[in-house]
């Protein structure tokens, strides 16, 4: 059992204004030697809203809500919001946390899967926050487990499935949910370098690592959920797209995209698609620039009636879910009674040695998990 100080809700940052914009971009891609052309190229995004990200009134949003569920369940955490690439920063939080007497942090990080940007490069930030404020061994920071497969996210996807294969039907009389309609699931993609190496080695996930292993077996528990909810049993096929890729033509990355897999589509008689951005928490812009933009104008191209389920945001059961992995770790609560939805859960306390490698920069130092 711990006794935590408060819960540190790990973000992943985004501008705030028209200024904002490149500044936060050059933080993102530090040291990844991309060019000026191409951080503008993904400028023309957030310009397009003004330059403001969703994501830091979303974290607000959800640090108010983890405030409003914490304090129902008379759970006396605090909660402090930093970001890994813009205001507020992680160390400048965790310098204020140890200010005011936090010493020991359980971090909730915005992100449920494993791999390097989605579970290492957080504990690396908050490693490197330790070591650039001077608090390393003042301060202690733990991190909830990878929750893919926990109810309070995944429920959420169910519903949203469920709900839009009824609008579907709705929308186009006489459709058939089982031929003519296609579920995509979309996540971000990811190096395939860095995918192979993605969860601990030992389980031997093979080719797309714990990251493509984590989706498909949520994908599969979502849509098993959704069709047998409906009057009338159907089943809806379904596949797991990748989105938002930014490395360069020659490295490879996870695929199919998913304009590409669109694209094909028709040709199979699908009329309507539902895109799931099963990869994400929240309504951030890789959503709104990619799936409710890119991605809902090329089906319109396709002839295809779409629609973009809705992500977990500060759905009550996902609210509820993320203190539930909180108060797992407060009490020492056994694997056997921990909740999860696949046979590839419940998810590590403590990262494997090893785990999420990134190929081209190597391990640095990182908490919560075992070295390297």
């Amino acid at each position: 059992m711990t006794d935590y100080d408060a819960i540190l809700l790990a973000g992943f940052g985004g501008p705030e204004g028209q200024d904002d914009v490149i500044p936060f971009l050059r933080n993102v891609t530090r040291g990844r030697g991309i060019p000026e052309e191409r951080l503008e190229e993904v400028a023309h995004h957030y310009r397009h809203f003004g330059g403001i990200s969703p994501i830091n009134s979303q974290n607000r949003a959800l640090k108010a809500a983890l405030e409003a569920e914490l304090s129902a369940r008379g759970i006396d955490l605090p909660v402090i919001w930093g970001n890994r690439n813009w205001d507020p920063y992680l160390a400048d939080v965790i310098r204020d946390a140890h200010a005011v007497g936090y010493r020991r942090l359980i971090a909730i990080a915005t992100s449920a899967y494993s791999s390097y940007s989605s579970c290492r490069q957080y504990r690396e930030d908050f490693a490197e926050a330790l070591a650039t404020t001077g608090l390393d061994g003042e301060v202690h920071i733990d991190k909830v487990r990878q929750f893919f497969d926990h109810p309070g996210f995944v429920l959420p996807f169910i519903d949203g499935v469920s709900q839009a294969l009824v609008d579907v039907a709705t929308a186009v009389p006489g459709i058939n949910l089982t031929t003519e309609v296609e579920v995509l699931f979309a996540t971000h993609s990811i190096p395939s370098t860095d995918a192979a190496r993605s969860g601990p080695a030992e389980r031997g996930f093979g080719e797309g690592g714990a990251y493509a292993a984590q989706h498909l077996a949520v994908a599969e528990v979502v849509m098993a959920a959704a069709t047998s909810s409906i009057a009338e049993a159907v089943d809806t096929p379904w596949q797991l797209v990748y989105q938002s890729r930014s490395g360069p033509p020659t490295m490879p990355w996870l695929e199919p995209d998913i304009n590409d897999a669109i694209a094909l589509l028709s040709a199979r008689g699908i009329r309507a698609v539902v895109i799931v951005p099963l990869g994400f928490v929240s309504d951030h812009m890789e959503v709104l620039w990619d799936l409710d933009n890119e991605a809902l104008t090329t089906a319109a191209e396709h002839g295809l009636y779409a629609l973009r389920v809705p992500t977990p945001g500060t759905n009550p059961a996902y609210v509820s879910g993320l203190v539930d992995l909180v108060m797992e770790r407060v009490h020492d609560v056994p694997d056997e009674e921990r909740p999860a939805m696949t046979a590839l859960g419940p998810w590590y306390d403590v990262c494997r040695p090893g785990c999420c490698e990134n190929v081209r920069l190597g391990f640095k130092p990182a908490v919560a998990g075992m070295a390297p």
